[in-house]
């Protein structure tokens, strides 16, 4: 995420009320505390139907102004291990959390960690699982009820979670094939991306949060000019085996797509063609 985009996403965090999905400190004090309110964000943005909680070191508790802190999230360390590595250990199930460091101004430093919310299971730290109550940190086990609502918490569908976050429009230009898209369906390209935005919208491709864009799972494993830039959907590429034989003993050659299955279908397609013996043919493969 590039440094105005992530002072813009502070900018909007700091005007909201300090809730159970979004906790400032001021500056850092102990490796456990910040473990702990992972977890307690995680479960308690799940609980609100929150995509993602945030933890924002630099800023002054009651009155929410940016302070800077001297905590550097990526560079801290816990004994001699890196702290991410060692959240991550003591976290559990293992939780999707990104670190970010950037300069409020020349003289503000932030640190910020972004939580994704918990599915339908909490999330523990050294084998305790937390809970936000208005602005304090909790144990869960003494809340059943909040643990009920983890639990019984529907997951998003895969096609609907979110693959990438924090993009302007020209990342999703680049990220994603627009001009495929409208091939493909048929549709004038339109001539002002922001009607491209609003049509990528209703399909579900992309989600819009006040001044930023998220690409959905849908839209990245269609339309994503190169599957590996999301981190979440690289194993799910489509691969094409070519074998010697009747049997899957002896691979002959193996072709690997990295575009998204809508936008690169044409060419698989073609490339199994090739692989065909001349006498033998698929037929058409799309259909109307």
């Amino acid at each position: 995420m590039k440094d105005e985009h992530l002072i813009k996403l502070l900018d909007f965090l700091i005007t909201q009320p300090e809730n159970e999905y979004i906790e400032f400190k001021e500056n850092f004090h102990l490796a456990e505390e910040i473990g702990k309110n992972i977890s307690a964000l995680s479960n308690s943005a799940c609980i609100h139907n929150q995509t993602f909680a945030y933890l924002v070191f630099g800023i002054e508790d009651n009155t929410h102004k940016v302070l800077g802190t001297s905590f550097n999230a990526k560079s801290s360390k816990k004994g001699n291990e890196e702290l991410t590595l060692w959240l991550n250990k003591y976290l559990k199930p293992k939780i999707e959390f990104e670190v970010f460091e950037f300069d409020y101004t020349n003289d503000k430093h932030i640190s910020l960690y972004k939580i994704y919310a918990t599915k339908n299971i909490p999330i523990e730290f050294n084998n305790v699982a937390y809970i936000r109550v208005g602005s304090n940190t909790t144990k869960l086990s003494e809340h059943p009820e909040k643990a009920r609502k983890i639990w019984n918490n529907d997951s998003t569908p895969f096609e609907k979670a979110i693959s990438k976050s924090d993009l302007n429009i020209n990342d999703i230009i680049e990220l994603l094939n627009v001009e495929s898209y409208y091939n493909l369906t048929k549709q004038p390209l339109p001539d002002n991306k922001y009607n491209v935005m609003d049509r990528f919208e209703e399909e579900a491709f992309i989600i819009k949060t006040n001044d930023t864009y998220s690409i959905t799972n849908l839209g990245a494993i269609l339309l994503a000019n190169n599957i590996s830039h999301f981190e979440k959907l690289k194993r799910k590429v489509v691969r094409i085996i070519t074998y010697k034989g009747a049997n899957k003993i002896d691979t002959i050659r193996e072709k690997v797509g990295s575009r998204g299955y809508a936008v690169g279908f044409t060419g698989m397609m073609n490339w199994l063609h090739s692989q065909l013996p001349a006498n033998e043919e698929i037929g058409k493969a799309f259909r109307k």
